[in-house]
């Protein structure tokens, strides 16, 4: 098995940054993914103490479908987020100033419109991940089983919809499915798969068009007797990984 695509996604429900390589730390996710977050008015998160929060308390493409037509990319070194939108002008701000991110936080409630809660805020933590996942986790999908669901549905799907970090080649479809409780080397650095992935209405929207065109949730159940497509993994030892970097079942 090989590692065949390697993403993270510096804010939550927001684009991807594509990757050839990264150094995994044990107990942590990708560096950077799910760094930052755009909090609903109604949302109680404290950046001082942060603690886990269900999705629901953040904009999110399970109800923010708009968020799709917004391509996104942050500069690490600057700490700028720069956002494209159909219609409007390229936007740049600094995550690291409270002007910077009151300004994102603005942009990103206008496009959102009715769907924005109160007022957002476009927040971070340091040392914290914006998860669906309760705990730190890497995120990884079998690009067979994903064919596999294609083939059901009779139309391709884009792997970005599931919003992994790792998507691999090289294992039957769903032979992932049996991995849970087991470990794997990825690359050079060795993780516990903790979960299966549960499947969310996150899915269902096309990423060039913003629209919800498709049901994979039910699909997976009415074809395959589940809602699941992906593992949710613990690094227990970290590591680089890269591309073309083989995948061991320990």
């Amino acid at each position: 098995m090989l590692i065949d695509r390697l993403y993270r996604y510096p804010v939550k429900g927001l684009s991807p940054e594509h990757l050839d390589e990264v150094t995994l730390a044990a107990g942590e996710g990708l560096p950077g993914d799910r760094q930052f977050a755009l909090a609903q008015g109604d949302t109680e998160f404290d950046e001082a103490n942060p603690v886990w929060l269900h999705k629901t308390h953040f904009a999110m493409l399970a109800r923010n479908a708009r968020l799709a037509l917004l391509h996104t990319g942050y500069d690490a070194h600057d700490k700028v987020l720069g956002i494209a939108a159909p219609g409007r002008p390229h936007f740049r701000a600094r995550t690291d100033t409270e002007e910077g991110r009151a300004a994102i936080a603005r942009y990103l409630a206008d496009w959102l419109g009715p769907e924005a809660r109160g007022v957002p805020r476009f927040v971070a933590a340091p040392g914290h991940m914006f998860s669906d996942h309760r705990n730190k986790v890497v995120s990884l999908i079998n690009l067979a089983s994903l064919h596999a669901l294609e083939r059901a549905m009779d139309r391709p799907l884009d792997p970005l919809r599931f919003r992994a970090n790792v998507y691999f080649v090289g294992a039957p479809a769903w032979a992932e499915n049996e991995w849970v409780g087991r470990e794997i080397m990825l690359g050079a650095a060795r993780l516990e798969v903790t979960k299966r992935i549960p499947r969310c209405p996150a899915t269902e929207v096309n990423l060039q068009t913003g629209e919800r065109d498709c049901n994979p949730p039910q699909a997976l159940r009415a074809h395959f007797g589940h809602v699941d497509l992906g593992l949710f993994a613990r690094v227990v030892e970290g590591g680089r990984i890269a591309r073309g970097e083989a995948i061991t079942l320990l």
